[in-house]
Protein backbone atom coordinates (compact mmCIF):
# COMPACT_ATOMS: atom_id res chain seq x y z
CA UNK A 1 0.00 0.00 0.00
CA UNK A 2 1.26 3.46 -0.91
CA UNK A 3 1.84 6.20 1.66
CA UNK A 4 0.70 8.92 -0.76
CA UNK A 5 -2.67 10.60 -0.28
CA UNK A 6 -1.99 12.41 -3.57
CA UNK A 7 -0.10 10.39 -6.18
CA UNK A 8 3.04 12.41 -7.03
CA UNK A 9 3.13 13.90 -10.50
CA UNK A 10 6.80 14.59 -11.20
CA UNK A 11 6.11 17.19 -13.90
CA UNK A 12 3.72 19.12 -11.64
CA UNK A 13 6.11 18.91 -8.69
CA UNK A 14 8.93 20.33 -10.79
CA UNK A 15 6.65 23.16 -11.92
CA UNK A 16 6.13 24.16 -8.25
CA UNK A 17 9.85 24.98 -8.04
CA UNK A 18 9.64 27.83 -10.57
CA UNK A 19 10.69 31.19 -9.07
CA UNK A 20 11.92 29.55 -5.85
CA UNK A 21 15.27 28.61 -4.37
CA UNK A 22 14.65 25.15 -5.85
CA UNK A 23 14.82 26.60 -9.35
CA UNK A 24 17.95 28.61 -8.48
CA UNK A 25 19.72 25.45 -7.28
CA UNK A 26 18.40 23.30 -10.17
CA UNK A 27 16.51 20.94 -7.87
CA UNK A 28 14.51 18.36 -9.81
CA UNK A 29 12.02 15.83 -8.54
CA UNK A 30 13.08 12.54 -10.10
CA UNK A 31 10.90 9.59 -9.09
CA UNK A 32 8.73 7.99 -6.44
CA UNK A 33 7.51 4.58 -5.39
CA UNK A 34 5.08 3.33 -2.75
CA UNK A 35 7.50 4.15 0.10
CA UNK A 36 9.77 7.00 -1.04
CA UNK A 37 10.32 10.01 -3.26
CA UNK A 38 13.56 11.33 -4.75
CA UNK A 39 14.96 14.58 -6.07
CA UNK A 40 18.36 15.77 -7.23
CA UNK A 41 20.32 19.02 -7.22
CA UNK A 42 23.22 20.30 -9.27
CA UNK A 43 26.69 20.51 -7.72
CA UNK A 44 28.38 23.54 -9.30
CA UNK A 45 29.32 27.10 -8.25
CA UNK A 46 25.66 27.80 -7.34
CA UNK A 47 25.82 25.16 -4.59
CA UNK A 48 29.52 25.28 -3.65
CA UNK A 49 31.03 26.65 -0.47
CA UNK A 50 34.27 28.71 -0.86
CA UNK A 51 36.49 25.59 -1.04
CA UNK A 52 34.70 24.10 -4.04
CA UNK A 53 32.67 21.51 -2.14
CA UNK A 54 28.90 21.13 -2.00
CA UNK A 55 27.70 23.57 0.67
CA UNK A 56 26.04 21.89 3.65
CA UNK A 57 23.28 24.48 3.55
CA UNK A 58 22.51 23.58 -0.05
CA UNK A 59 22.21 19.93 1.01
CA UNK A 60 19.72 21.01 3.68
CA UNK A 61 17.73 22.99 1.09
CA UNK A 62 17.45 19.84 -1.03
CA UNK A 63 16.47 17.73 2.00
CA UNK A 64 13.83 20.19 3.23
CA UNK A 65 12.40 20.75 -0.26
CA UNK A 66 12.01 17.01 -0.76
CA UNK A 67 10.72 16.20 2.74
CA UNK A 68 8.24 19.05 2.91
CA UNK A 69 6.87 18.12 -0.50
CA UNK A 70 6.58 14.51 0.64
CA UNK A 71 4.55 15.61 3.67
CA UNK A 72 2.30 17.74 1.48
CA UNK A 73 1.60 14.65 -0.64
CA UNK A 74 0.55 12.70 2.48
CA UNK A 75 -2.02 15.10 3.91
CA UNK A 76 -5.59 16.14 3.14
CA UNK A 77 -4.81 19.61 1.76
CA UNK A 78 -8.46 20.65 2.05
CA UNK A 79 -8.08 20.45 5.86
CA UNK A 80 -4.35 20.80 6.63
CA UNK A 81 -1.09 22.38 5.59
CA UNK A 82 2.41 21.47 6.68
CA UNK A 83 5.40 23.51 7.81
CA UNK A 84 8.91 22.57 8.84
CA UNK A 85 9.61 22.33 12.58
CA UNK A 86 13.18 21.08 12.61
CA UNK A 87 15.80 19.91 10.15
CA UNK A 88 19.25 18.52 10.84
CA UNK A 89 21.98 17.09 8.68
CA UNK A 90 25.10 15.02 9.15
CA UNK A 91 27.54 15.67 6.32
CA UNK A 92 29.47 12.48 5.63
CA UNK A 93 31.68 13.35 2.67
CA UNK A 94 32.30 16.20 0.28
CA UNK A 95 31.13 16.37 -3.32
CA UNK A 96 32.57 18.69 -5.98
CA UNK A 97 30.57 18.14 -9.17
CA UNK A 98 27.69 16.28 -10.81
CA UNK A 99 24.36 15.93 -9.09
CA UNK A 100 23.45 14.95 -5.56
CA UNK A 101 20.36 12.76 -5.23
CA UNK A 102 18.15 12.66 -2.15
CA UNK A 103 15.67 9.94 -1.21
CA UNK A 104 13.03 10.67 1.46
CA UNK A 105 11.32 7.92 3.44
CA UNK A 106 8.88 8.43 6.31
CA UNK A 107 9.92 7.55 9.84
CA UNK A 108 6.62 8.70 11.35
CA UNK A 109 3.40 9.91 9.72
CA UNK A 110 1.30 11.05 12.64
CA UNK A 111 -1.77 13.20 13.01
CA UNK A 112 0.17 16.36 13.96
CA UNK A 113 3.75 15.62 12.91
CA UNK A 114 5.66 13.83 10.18
CA UNK A 115 9.32 12.80 10.47
CA UNK A 116 11.33 12.06 7.33
CA UNK A 117 14.67 10.32 6.85
CA UNK A 118 16.41 11.84 3.83
CA UNK A 119 19.59 10.27 2.43
CA UNK A 120 21.77 12.17 -0.03
CA UNK A 121 24.36 10.57 -2.29
CA UNK A 122 26.65 11.57 -5.14
CA UNK A 123 26.66 10.26 -8.68
CA UNK A 124 28.71 7.29 -7.45
CA UNK A 125 25.89 6.26 -5.09
CA UNK A 126 28.02 6.76 -1.96
CA UNK A 127 26.29 8.57 0.93
CA UNK A 128 27.17 12.23 1.37
CA UNK A 129 24.60 13.43 3.91
CA UNK A 130 21.88 12.07 6.20
CA UNK A 131 19.12 14.48 7.16
CA UNK A 132 16.04 14.27 9.35
CA UNK A 133 13.12 16.63 8.85
CA UNK A 134 10.20 17.10 11.24
CA UNK A 135 7.06 18.66 9.82
CA UNK A 136 4.08 20.10 11.70
CA UNK A 137 0.67 19.19 10.29
CA UNK A 138 -1.57 22.17 10.98
CA UNK A 139 -5.35 22.46 10.54
CA UNK A 140 -6.20 25.15 7.96
CA UNK A 141 -8.54 26.89 10.40
CA UNK A 142 -5.77 27.46 12.97
CA UNK A 143 -3.87 30.00 10.91
CA UNK A 144 -4.80 30.61 7.31
CA UNK A 145 -1.98 30.69 4.79
CA UNK A 146 -1.38 34.07 3.14
CA UNK A 147 -2.70 34.50 -0.39
CA UNK A 148 -0.11 34.53 -3.17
Amino acid sequence: MSLWRQIPNIEQLNATLRNTIGEQLDIRFESFDAESISASMVIDPRTHQPYGLLHGGASVVLAETLGSTASFLCIDTSKFYCVGLEVNANHLRGLRSGRVTAVARPVHLGRTTHVWDIRLSGDDGKPSCISRLTMAIVPLGDKPLPAH
